[in-house]
């Protein structure tokens, strides 16, 4: 992630000072961004001049007192609270008081990371998607305390870097991981269920997404959740995960290893069915007291999209974004959603609130409580507006 945050500032014509633990990885970040930008000279995309200024604006350093005249830092650590307060700390000591301190975190709480600094205005999420370079997405995350003239900077960064910046409220996942989760969980919770991995990539595929979730976390990595559980000691008991577990425990940390929730022949990036995988979820599920049915596509579809419906409602409703656009806007470049349906809240409208209210309705009564609609669904129906209608949680 950091390597591709360095290569789009350096291609943006943005000189970067490059500070790692580990100098090795430096040494490798800076071979990726040559290599990037020759590709980009064969292509024809970039001169071999451009290349060269490119690569000359960045520059390693080993500590951070080099950083302390920069405007703006950019935190791109592993996500883990501590460590990036202790990053805090330091670079509020150290950096002029007029530097802007962005975390590149996905999910944390930016006014827990802003809390150990002395400038907590000038403090705020800069949460670019993987790979950065490549990736449209930038979604900047204020604080509480966060200035306006630092989201306004922050806006003019991502205009920079040629960036769909969208501006998210602070909570966990803020709007597109946020959404993410419940999307899938309800996947998840349709494996054990009695639906399978390629059954459910191939339903929504169908329906347009770029990749469905467990294709998904092969590409990004099964493990990368595991391991953030695994560190923060918590969540590896819950029913949902088991087989996200179990597959690592067998080093199926996905496409990277040649096997995932599917399996990938030496070299290729091809997703094969894997009978392993459906014995293996077919065995955790009787395990875990499910009794296993069909699950339709039509099923898998909707449980799908309502869950991401229903969760950028309650995000909607407590202004984490300003408008359904913002999180159309998000679900589009960044996770695959098909842009000829315009985004799931865009999508929920042409559905007509009042079937999307029934519908939810009918999924609380079959499958429980989690499918309550979110408040902002019943009150725009008994207006007869849909999310288009709502400004910074207001109708």
């Amino acid at each position: 992630m950091g390597r591709g945050i360095v290569i789009s500032l350096a291609s943006a014509g943005i000189p970067v000072l490059w500070l790692d633990a580990s100098p090795q990885m430096v040494t490798a970040g800076l071979k990726m961004a040559a290599d990037t930008w020759a590709h980009q000279v064969v292509k024809g995309r970039i001169s071999e001049e451009q290349a060269e200024r490119n690569l000359a604006r960045i520059q390693a350093v080993d500590d951070y007192a080099a950083l302390a005249d920069v405007d703006l830092v950019i935190e791109a650590v592993y996500e883990n609270l501590e460590l990036k307060q202790e990053i805090f700390r330091t670079l509020d000591r150290t950096l002029n008081p007029g530097a802007i301190l962005a975390s590149n975190t996905s999910a944390l709480d930016i006014d827990a990371i802003a809390a150990v600094t002395q400038r907590p205005q000038q403090v705020l999420g800069l949460h670019f998607f993987s790979p950065a370079h490549i990736m449209k997405l930038l979604e900047i995350v204020r604080g509480q305390q966060t200035s306006a003239t630092v989201l306004d900077q922050a806006k003019a960064l991502g205009q920079r870097l040629g960036k769909i910046a969208v501006v998210a409220g602070n909570c966990r996942g803020f709007i597109g991981n946020r959404m993410l989760k419940t999307y899938a969980d309800e996947a998840r919770k349709m494996l054990l269920e009695g639906a399978l991995p390629q059954q459910v990539d191939g339903a929504l595929q169908a329906f347009g997404f770029a990749m469905g979730p467990f294709r998904m976390y092969d590409v990004v990595g099964v493990d990368l959740e595991w391991r953030a559980r695994k560190l923060a000691g918590q969540g590896m008991d819950s029913p949902l995960v088991q087989v996200d577990n179990a597959l690592c425990d067998l080093g199926r940390f996905g496409q990277k290893a040649g096997l995932g929730y599917y399996q990938y022949a030496e070299g290729s990036r091809e997703a094969e069915h894997d009978p392993e995988v459906d014995a293996l979820i077919e065995r955790i599920a009787t395990g875990l007291g499910y009794r296993r049915r069909l699950i339709s596509d039509p099923e898998i579809v909707e449980r799908s999209l309502l869950a991401l419906v229903n969760e950028g409602a309650k995000i909607l409703e407590e202004n984490i974004a300003a408008n359904s656009h913002d999180i159309d806007l998000v679900y589009l470049n960044g996770y695959g959603f098909p842009a000829a349906v315009g985004g799931p809240l865009h999508w929920a409208d042409g559905q007509g609130l009042a079937s999307i209210q029934e519908r939810l309705q009918r999924l609380q009564r079959m499958l429980g409580e989690h499918w309550w609609p979110a408040a902002l669904i019943a009150r725009l129906v008994a207006a007869g507006k849909g999310f288009a209608a709502v400004q910074e949680g207001r109708v």
